[in-house]
């Protein structure tokens, strides 16, 4: 499920490709098979007769409903009334193309999706996932360890904040680590960084879920300082 939640992106790229298939072959079996009003299918419901009409027979045959009868009314030349069940020679290579695409390569398109999702967030040894994992508990160990006795691991006070982030620059090295070492950041170093991340405060605290964010931001997403904090900065 987790898998299927990062895809989701990529899942909606590739519906649209398929709205775009769907709207192709619509607008194509309208022009060729209009005509055709009656057959072992085709009826006042199923046909190519309109637009709408023909997206909706168009989606039922990629399911594999039918396609072949369809194939077959829609595909006789000979032996037919016309303006009622004559269709057109383009009916077989119509439907073979358009079964070939949405049953088969649009399907396993989806599964290549979640697939290349799965490499990319739990295969690797250092995954995402696992990072997110290991970050997230040392976090939480920073946080309960300079909140629980005075505030029950709900805030922390502003002027804190120096404070936590040296104990969790200890929990891993310098290019793994949500904090900032003594060793590798001085204090005005430290001061620019708390500074970029752009912590909100609510009377002088701090929240679980705000600072979480904010250090899960500076090591999963991108950090831009807001011109208001550019001023503050300058001005101090």
């Amino acid at each position: 499920m987790q898998t299927i939640q990062f895809a989701i992106g990529s899942f909606a790229n590739v519906f649209f490709l398929l709205m775009l298939i769907f709207f192709m072959f619509s607008v194509m079996g309208n022009f060729l098979f209009k005509e055709v009003t009656e057959g072992d299918v085709i009826d006042d419901q199923k046909n190519f007769n309109y637009f709408d009409s023909s997206f909706l027979l168009v989606f039922a045959v990629s399911t594999g409903e039918d396609w072949n009868l369809v194939m077959y009314d829609t595909g006789k030349t000979t032996d037919c009334i016309e303006g009622r069940t004559c269709g057109s020679v383009a009916s077989v290579p119509y439907f073979m193309i358009l079964v070939l695409f949405c049953s088969y390569i649009m399907l396993n398109l989806f599964v290549l999706v979640i697939i290349q999702q799965f490499e990319k967030y739990y295969l690797p040894k250092e995954n995402k996932i696992a990072m997110f994992k290991n970050d997230l508990a040392y976090f939480m160990s920073a946080w309960k360890e300079l909140t629980q006795d005075r505030y029950r691991c709900l805030k922390i006070k502003e002027n804190q904040l120096t404070k936590f982030f040296r104990r969790l620059g200890e929990l891993g090295d310098k290019d793994t680590s949500l904090g900032f070492k003594e060793t590798d950041y001085d204090d005005g170093e430290l001061k620019k960084q708390l500074l970029k991340m752009a912590i909100k405060s609510d009377n002088g605290y701090i929240y679980f879920n705000e600072l979480l964010y904010r250090c899960m931001r500076r090591r999963y997403g991108n950090m831009k300082i807001k011109k208001k904090m550019q001023i503050i900065e300058l001005r101090t």
